[in-house]
């Protein structure tokens, strides 16, 4: 017994030297990890996939792994708003293998980290929602004064401008209307629907870190306005920031726009982070010869600034605000200030000032529960012709949710509060302040949230969620949801997402077309919220390659049915716009299909594509949606050269007809847009420490909703009020020898920018 025992011993001993052993003797990976200008990327992770094994690398980008047992790898290499990059290696004992990897800049990664569909950080593949999410790399491709006019290549996002004078907008959500979508800064709802273009205009993009978009219903989580889909824009981390930054841009068109980014510590435990943009473009041009403005003349500032504090155990606190003041006016080319609100020479000129704060405190407990607020003021001063729109809008936001993992359950419970107040001159309020009438809308929107992500096992996630909020005016409101994730493989994922939203309406504060003083706003009934229903599959594949290449595809189907849809009514009256509720229902569809694909020869391709069907049904008659394409296109195209010093970019969209809003059955516009396309190059040159050069040419087609196009854009262009115009005793314009096809001025007939093919130059400096 004691010799079998003293064996046993032996035999142990032996096995531990002989790992040790091994041990001792195995590989050892180092090299350096850099980007394609071939600056290091300190602080990036390098890791052998399945395994523990890893390292980051230091500030020079310089990692090491030692003691690698011999075999056959998959070596990762990773760094926040870049492409992951992965090789296969094969070692022996004792091996020394350097490898280097080089990363290019991330335009739409999977590996990215998303907050917006959960409220929770969490790698966007893991994330039961789908959350596309877009980096600067890929706004730089095709490079804009706002965040507005850079969505125009996102697949199934649009731009919408809705008014041919002043051109203001919203943002079209796989076919849906601008007052279905929901913009949040660092998640926080700070760009109301009085203000999406505005709140999109103006944020400096040296200050966007990424780009978060969630394609359908999101009201279980963010309430009110995201029934269509949400934007949230994240910006910087003060701390990671580069300490200045610059980015100045001019066009032939005489555009010039400035971006000025600057970091600094105001003491131990705060850092700082400051952004100034400011745009100015004063060229009045009539190329199409209908004596109005093709291009609004704005000048605007925005000033950004985003503070966070170090507290103990890394509990986060930010603080930001943001000042932003436009003035913007078009009209008739002879127009100036001094026919402001005048019905001499037609204008329609807007000033506006907001005001914004927003933050995020963690609360001092051991459990983590984290208190968000936001602010903002917005005071907007117009006239359109000779009617003016004075409007003061301001909507606080407060809320608290608990995160709390139990066991297999990811739990969120929240709390939130919004209150809105809105005043005008118009009859949607009563009428001016000083009228003793007026009666200006306090709202107050309480809700509260639950929602519960179960693990069910390592392939498979579930997520239950539900919202209860209470209206004053439409009582008791539930929006639940379910969404379930199936990881076929490491590389496919399969989502399904099913839930409900809702929308409480403010006309005046969506609807441009209601104000330009060429209709008159009739409300016939009383509106009820919106309610949609909605379900979503969206599938993803991965690919990769042993020499560095990568790619995936995204595939996405959608069915949303709408009820209570606020229908604007444009054709019973012709100087009218009649707002209800529809009497039956309405429906958007479609499939969307994304690809991206990063060659190692310097290569990359980002194609999409989306086909929808938007229609609403009444009295048993279906019809397709003003403004809605049924196809939309876009693609980038990119290429590095000379030892990635170079880029060029290709950048485009492409959308089909859709119809277009009419003034009766003898208007002579067509009723239906052509097939038409925006298309831009440019040439980015890296060459120079911390310098980028860049130009090109934008709208290469030089394509214009008016090219072709025989009739006037703006109906009756030439008499804007409308002093050649008689009408019947219901208001409705009469056909007579001097205006035969009985139209009135128009100018909501708008389905594209007016802005022809112009170049542009831009130089951008980053001091890290």
């Amino acid at each position: 017994m004691k010799n079998f025992t003293a064996y046993r011993l032996i035999v142990v001993a032996m096995l531990i030297g002989w790992t040790a052993l091994t041990y001792g003797q195995g590989a050892t990976i180092s090299g350096k990890v850099s980007n394609l200008s071939g600056e290091p990327l300190g602080f990036s992770s390098v890791a052998i996939e399945g395994s523990a094994m890893g390292a980051s690398t230091d500030e020079n980008g310089v990692f090491t792994i030692a003691n690698v047992p011999a075999g056959e790898y998959k070596i990762v290499a990773s760094f926040l708003g870049y492409e992951t990059n992965r090789r296969r290696i094969k070692l022996a004992a004792g091996d020394q293998l350097t490898i280097d990897f080089t990363l290019a800049e991330a335009f739409n990664t999977m590996d990215e980290v998303v907050v917006t569909g959960t409220m929770k950080e969490v790698r966007r593949l893991d994330s039961p929602v789908p959350v596309e999410v877009y980096s600067p790399a890929f706004f730089k491709k095709n490079p804009t004064p706002n965040i507005y006019e850079a969505l125009q290549n996102v697949n199934g996002v649009r731009p919408q401008l809705n008014c041919q004078v002043c051109n203001t907008g919203d943002i079209h959500i796989n076919g849906l209307e601008g007052p279905y979508t929901m913009v949040l800064i660092d998640g926080m709802p700070i760009v109301s629907s009085l203000a999406t273009v505005y709140g999109l205009s103006g944020i400096p993009n040296s200050l966007v870190e990424r780009m978060e978009i969630v394609k359908g219903p999101a009201s279980s989580l963010y309430g009110s306005e995201a029934i269509g889909g949400l934007i949230n824009i994240i910006t910087k981390d003060p701390g990671k920031a580069p300490v200045l930054s610059v980015d100045v841009m001019g066009t032939t068109w005489e555009a010039l726009n400035i971006d000025l980014g600057v970091k600094f510590n105001a003491s131990k435990a705060a850092s700082v982070l400051t952004g100034v943009n400011y745009y100015n473009y004063d060229d009045v041009i009539d190329n199409n010869g209908d004596n109005f403005t093709d291009v609004t003349i704005q000048e605007r500032v925005s000033i950004f600034q985003k503070w966070n504090f170090k507290r103990k155990d890394n509990r986060l606190f930010t603080l930001a605000g943001r000042y932003y003041w436009e003035d913007r006016w078009g009209g008739e080319v002879a127009w100036t200030q001094a026919f402001r609100g005048g019905d001499e020479i037609y204008g329609e000129a807007i000033t506006t000032e907001r005001w914004e704060f927003l933050g995020q405190y963690q609360l001092p407990l051991v459990e983590n529960m984290m208190f968000s607020f936001s602010f903002n003021s917005h005071q907007q001063n117009s006239v359109y012709g000779d009617i003016p729109y004075i409007a003061d809008q301001k909507i606080g936001f407060g809320q608290l949710y608990w995160d709390k993992k139990l066991g297999k359950h990811d739990l969120l419970v929240g709390s939130a509060v919004r209150y809105t107040f809105y005043d005008d001159n118009t009859p949607a309020t009563g009428g001016p302040a000083t009228d003793a009438n007026n009666n200006p809308d306090e709202i107050w929107l309480p809700g509260i949230f639950v929602q519960d992500e179960i693990a069910i096992n390592e392939k498979n996630k579930m997520l239950l969620g539900l919202r209860y909020d209470y209206n004053q005016a439409h009582g008791n409101i539930f929006t639940p949801r379910l969404a379930y994730k199936w990881s076929i493989t490491n590389n496919d994922i399969l989502r399904l997402n099913a839930g409900t939203g809702f929308r409480v309406v403010n006309l005046f504060t969506e609807d441009h077309a209601a104000l330009t003083g060429a209709r008159e706003v009739i409300i016939a009934e009383k509106l009820e919220p919106e309610q949609s229903y909605n379900v979503n599959i969206n599938y993803i594949k991965k690919m990769y390659s042993n020499n560095g290449s990568s790619g995936s595809i995204e595939l996405s189907g959608w069915y949303t049915y709408f009820t209570n849809v606020i229908f604007p009514d444009y054709e019973t009256n012709d100087n009218q716009i009649i707002y209800r509720n529809l009497d039956g229902s309405a429906v958007t569809k479609g499939i969307s299909l994304n690809a991206d694909l990063t060659l190692a020869n310097g290569f990359s391709f980002l194609l999409g594509g989306s086909l929808m069907d938007v229609s609403k049904e009444e009295n048993g008659l279906s019809e397709r949606q003003i403004l809605t394409e049924r196809f939309t296109g876009t693609w980038s195209v990119s290429y590095q050269f000379l030892n990635n010093k170079m880029a060029i970019d290709y950048t485009g969209n492409v959308y089909g007809p859709m119809l277009l809003p009419l003034l009766g059955e003898r208007d002579p516009r067509p009723g239906e847009s052509p097939w038409w396309s925006i298309q831009n190059i440019q040439l980015t040159y890296k060459g120079i420490q911390k310098f980028e050069f860049y130009a090109g040419v934008k709208n290469l087609l030089n394509w214009t909703p008016w090219k072709n196009q025989q009739e006037a854009i703006i109906a009756r262009s030439f008499d804007p009020f409308d002093r050649g115009v008689d009408f019947d005793g219901a208001g409705n314009a009469l056909a007579t020898a001097q205006n035969p096809n009985a139209l009135t001025f128009d100018p909501t007939y708008m389905y594209a920018p007016n802005q022809g093919i112009r170049g542009f130059l831009g130089i951008r400096y980053t001091m890290k």
